[in-house]
């Protein structure tokens, strides 16, 4: 009995991990820049079918073996082709993400070039500007962490942005780089179809487009001042910059579950001496400013339903707008 048992859950696990497999090269095939859409379509069909034709030679104890070495070897060569595929900063890519920030660090001196900082009239319509600023480390004295809702309560874009002091912030959002034209999927984004793109930014920028600007998609933005062992902003910013500098001559992909904003956010993190420990509320990023306070990262002294109630700066935002004091003005009512 115990025999059969065994048995019988090896196979189960060998056919899940079979359809999985199956599952993952028709979908990597489909989604990925291979000739035009009607190739893709053809080609990720025929190795469905492939993959079919394989499991019912797995039943026949004739022609397993044959399948499964069949299977093995075309496997194998779809492994080898999309290890092939490369990142690429060398792209017609949208306006919002077409100039790289550059960073050059000397000492307690930082130069950041290309700080974007757009003018828009809505999402779409727009005049593109950027200005360049020297920050002194010595000045920066904390890092907030903003929060985005645009699709329920366990979807949020985080990111952070860091105080310099005397109404002074910068903002650095992980996004994904779209090519000209491209749309956003979810599915996509586990395929190599995005490259990582650190958007450099004012505030007035980054965090107005999500506020007033983006009407058919309203975003509720939270901002929270975060408590950090000294040093600590110092350390991520730095990393920040570090990372930056990496992608302008070593690109990489951009992946729904696995590179992304609160990922990479968290990554960035081990500067720190107690770092966040992963957890569920990491993958389901609206949850990510619960789970800070949860490990008193943020202000604990309020109930967290008060504390995020206050945190919300929508309306502070549309009543600043574009203000030169947009920062200061949608900070006035946090605790």
């Amino acid at each position: 009995m115990i025999r059969t048992v065994l048995r019988f859950l090896a196979i189960l696990i060998l056919a899940v991990a079979f359809v999985v497999s199956a599952a993952w090269g028709s979908l990597a095939i489909y989604y990925s820049d291979l000739g035009s859409g009607a190739l893709r379509t053809w080609l990720a069909g025929s190795f469905a079918l492939i993959s079919l034709v394989v499991l019912a030679g797995c039943v026949l104890r004739r022609w397993r073996w044959r399948a499964l070495a069949t299977y093995a070897l075309i496997y194998a060569g779809l492994l080898a082709w999309w290890t092939g595929i490369a990142p690429s900063n060398d792209r017609h890519w949208r306006p919002e993400v077409a100039i790289m920030p550059a960073v050059s660090i000397d000492g307690d001196r930082v130069t950041i070039r290309n700080i974007r900082n757009f003018s828009y009239r809505t999402e779409t319509d727009f005049t593109p500007a950027y200005y360049d600023r020297t920050f002194e480390l010595s000045k920066l004295d904390s890092v907030d962490l903003v929060a985005a809702y645009w699709a329920g309560p366990a979807v949020a874009h985080i990111f952070v942005t860091f105080n310099f002091g005397a109404d002074e912030h910068l903002a650095i959002s992980i996004e994904r780089r779209d090519e000209a034209g491209e749309t956003y999927s979810t599915i996509k984004g586990l395929f190599k179809q995005f490259e990582l793109f650190y958007v450099v930014a004012d505030e007035r920028d980054v965090i107005r487009l999500r506020t007033n600007v983006r009407e058919l998609e309203p975003e509720q933005v939270y901002l929270y001042r975060l408590k950090a062992p000294a040093g600590f902003s110092r350390r991520l910013f730095v990393e920040y910059l570090h990372k930056i500098q990496d992608l302008a001559s070593h690109p990489e992909f951009y992946n729904t579950l696995t590179t992304n904003c609160t990922g990479n956010i968290w990554l960035h993190s081990k500067v720190s001496d107690g770092r966040v420990p992963y957890s569920w509320k990491i993958l389901l990023s609206g949850y990510v400013p619960e789970y800070l306070y949860e490990l008193g990262k943020l202000d604990t002294r309020l109930a967290f339903p008060e504390l995020k109630e206050r945190s919300h700066v929508n309306a502070a935002a549309r009543a600043a707008d574009p203000s030169a004091d947009f920062s200061k003005a949608i900070r006035a009512g946090l605790p």
